[in-house]
């Protein structure tokens, strides 16, 4: 069975965009120290991202409108709103527990949850992230999107890795 691994920034008061949805700030504490390259091996074993449609109209709007960033991947957009799919990029109108649910039965490397965060909570409430690699900003936002909204039951999880640079801390849990 494939595993899903949430792989997301956030500040440490827990947010994952600011007020307007805006990203900016997601930098560690100064531009001359380099920063870990965590995202290059985090990638070899993805081949599948999933997002929402604010995370998506984000990414070909703002951040990289002249080229799509995950064109090695097959990437599942969950929203009402009707699109064009095409091979690599496909338009689901499900809730994100149905999706992975038949993903995870397919053949293929991880999957990754890319954001935001309506999917990444509704994933949570369903038991259906097997890893979450979380790096922590060195940036109080104050309010914001949520990377975690209110759930119905606790989630144990075990942490099985952290590592610090430039400010920002990565910690990466599996469930127990």
């Amino acid at each position: 069975m494939r595993k899903v691994t949430l792989f997301i920034a956030m500040s440490l008061d827990g947010y994952i965009a600011d007020s307007q949805g805006k990203v900016e700030w997601l930098e560690g504490q100064s531009e001359d120290i380099e920063n870990v390259d965590s995202y290059s091996e985090f990638i070899k074993e993805i081949d599948t991202v999933i997002m929402g449609w604010n995370t998506y109209h984000q990414i070909v709007t703002e951040l990289s409108p002249d080229q799509w960033v995950y064109e090695d991947l097959t990437t599942y957009v969950i929203t009402h709103r009707v699109g064009d799919s095409t091979e690599k990029i496909r338009f689901a109108d499900t809730k994100p527990a149905v999706l992975v649910k038949r993903l995870r039965q397919e053949n293929g490397k991880g999957i990754w949850i890319c954001g935001g965060a309506n999917v990444v909570q509704q994933l949570v409430e369903e038991d259906m992230i097997d890893c979450y690699y979380i790096t922590v900003l060195p940036t109080l936002l104050g309010s914001g999107i949520r990377l975690f909204g209110k759930s119905r039951k606790e989630r144990k999880l075990k942490l099985v890795n952290i590592r610090s640079y430039n400010g920002m801390t990565e910690l990466v849990y599996i469930r127990r």
